[in-house]
Parts: structure tokens; C-alpha cells; sequence
């Protein structure tokens, strides 16, 4: 591995969050537990055509379950969302979630990118990957790049695979005021990644090897390779220390989604099953300001998804 990415934040400088990772040691893939034992307001929200999640529908805000306990990012496609299993027994082994007569049971919501080409449904994370992951969560955490769930992640796909470069995951965070927000974002998107200033870093390469535009190579009559269905992904969290309901934090992971559409093209494609957690712990002990937190909201999660590539691009795992 070379020499380390910038760090521009992390999850864990949202109070009250844990992040920890699985990375496969022989095959491209892995998973990314955040975990927030006393619970976190949640809210959800999907964009992509081909989603894989697991226990979402409890993130409505009209439905009954206020709070989560862990939410798993997983690669593997379907397969990988018996990793959640793993996070939901390690909780309750350690006295979290909701108490149902003598039984705890942890709410891990979930949601998977297709790696699977690179590997294959008998590596994909399952709940002992998932367990491992929790092992590892710490307070502390700043990996990125090419691990845990960005582990077997690329982007660029949709003039071919072979013409992908590698995604991977990032972080970043912003005070806001008297609280913070802060995003992790595992890159697995069927478009290109783009800079603050619109250039390509990272996607459809070009018959010199390099990155290009992707829409620019539609525009101008290229053919669409062969990418499949539900083959590309980009999942994510969005989190805060302010106090949010569930309404407030189901509008966070919407606004979250600009910052994919800033920092990805194209983005939200039949291809794509992008999917963007929002999590609230309330540590800070103030009520969120939507208007400020949805100002930023996006330009974080647009930072999180460069910072993927970019600290993909400096190391060495394939």
C-alpha cells in the first residue's frame, strides 16, 4: 500500500457510532458494519432500480420501529445480506436492541452491492463475516478505499466491465453548526466518479487506459457494453449527533441522494440499486436543523464518494 489518502473525516466523528470491517482475505470482497448500540433514529431512502436490502420497511416513517441498532453494508449481492445475521446475534449477545420478554432483538437494516463477478456466492459476506465486522467496530475508525464493502467495488461498468476502474469506500464529515454530519459511502456505481469540478477521476476507461466520460461516449454514438442489471451499486450512510425523528431523517437520506448525483453520472440507473441510510443519534442533546443540515447534506456525501476513488486509486489490492 502507498503512502495514505487525505482524511477529511469519518462516520465515527458523528458521537455515538462505531464503525468496523470485513475484508475477505483472499477474494475482493468484504462487508462495513456501523453500529450504534443505543439505538439511532433511522430513515431510508432508495433511487436505484435494482436494490438489494433487508429490513427496510421498518424505516417508513409511519411504521412502528423508531430506532436501529446496526446498519450493514454488505458486497456480495443477495447472498451478502446474511451478514446482517451475524451483526444481529453478536448484538444481542451484548444486551442491545429491543427487549422482548427475556430476548433482545437488534433492528439491522441492510443493503448489498453486486461484487460477485469478481468472486463468487461461496465468498460472499455471511454471518460470520458480518460478526468479525462487529469485532472490529471502533469509535476510531478511518479506513477507506479497498475494504469491507468496497472492497470488490468499481465504477465506470457501463461500456463494459473490462473497461472499469476500481471504487472502494469513503468517508468524510463537516460541523454543522453545533452538531456534525458525516457520511460513509461504498462506490460500486455503474457511472463515472467526477471531481468538484466536474472532471472524470474515476470510470469508463478510454482506449489509452484512461478515465473519460462516460455520457460524452454515449453522446457521441459508443455503443453500451455488456453490464447486467443490478450489477452496480452505490450504498451509504448519512449520520448526525443531532436529534431527528424519523420524518426528519427519512428527508436526510433523500437529500443524501443529490450528493450521489453530484459526484456520480450517470447515477440512479436501471443498473444501479443505490441505496442511502440516515442515522441520528441524538449524542449532541440539540434538535437537527433541517434547513442547515439538508444545505450540506449532499456536498458531504459528494466528498465521502471522491474520497472512495481516490483512496482507492493509492493502494495496491486489486
Amino acid at each position: 500500500m502507498s503512502a495514505a489518502p487525505e482524511d477529511i473525516g469519518s462516520l465515527c466523528d458523528v458521537a455515538g457510532l462505531k464503525v468496523g470491517h470485513y475484508t475477505h482475505p483472499g477474494v475482493p470482497t468484504g462487508c462495513s458494519v456501523v453500529l450504534c448500540e443505543a439505538g439511532a433514529t433511522a430513515g431510508i431512502d432508495v433511487r436505484g432500480a435494482a436494490p438489494g436490502t433487508r429490513d427496510t420497511e421498518l424505516l417508513r416513517p409511519e411504521n412502528t420501529v423508531q430506532q436501529v441498532h446496526a446498519v450493514m453494508l454488505t458486497g456480495g449481492s443477495a447472498f451478502g445480506l446474511a451478514a446482517a445475521d451475524g451483526a444481529m446475534r453478536w448484538l444481542a449477545e451484548h444486551g442491545h436492541g429491543f427487549a422482548v420478554g427475556d430476548v433482545r432483538v437488534p433492528i439491522v437494516p441492510a443493503a448489498v452491492l453486486f461484487d460477485l463477478w469478481l468472486h463468487g456466492a461461496d465468498t460472499a459476506p455471511d454471518a460470520a463475516a458480518g460478526r468479525a465486522a462487529c469485532e472490529a467496530a471502533t469509535s476510531a475508525e478511518r479506513g477507506r478505499g479497498r475494504l469491507g464493502a468496497g472492497a470488490g467495488a468499481t465504477v465506470g461498468k457501463l461500456m463494459g466491465v473490462d473497461r472499469a476502474m476500481k471504487g472502494g469506500l469513503g468517508m468524510a464529515s463537516v460541523r454543522v453548526g453545533d452538531v456534525t454530519l458525516a457520511a460513509m459511502v461504498a462506490v460500486n456505481a455503474v457511472g463515472d466518479v467526477v471531481d468538484p469540478a466536474g472532471r472524470v477521476i474515476a470510470g469508463t476507461r478510454g482506449a489509452d487506459g484512461q478515465p473519460r466520460s462516460t455520457v460524452q461516449a454515449l453522446l457521441a454514438g459508443e455503443p453500451v457494453g455488456g453490464a447486467l442489471a443490478g450489477s452496480a451499486t452505490t450504498i451509504g450512510v448519512i449520520a448526525t449527533d443531532a436529534r431527528l425523528t424519523k420524518a426528519q431523517a427519512t428527508k436526510l437520506a433523500q437529500i443524501a441522494h443529490d450528493g450521489l448525483a453530484i459526484a456520480i453520472r450517470p447515477v440512479h440507473t436501471v443498473m444501479d440499486g443505490d441505496v442511502m441510510f440516515a442515522l441520528a443519534t441524538g449524542a449532541a442533546q440539540v434538535d437537527g436543523d433541517m434547513t442547515r443540515l439538508g444545505a450540506v447534506a449532499a456536498e458531504v456525501v459528494a466528498r465521502a464518494i471522491v474520497d472512495a476513488v481516490r483512496a482507492a486509486a493509492r493502494q495496491s489490492r486489486p
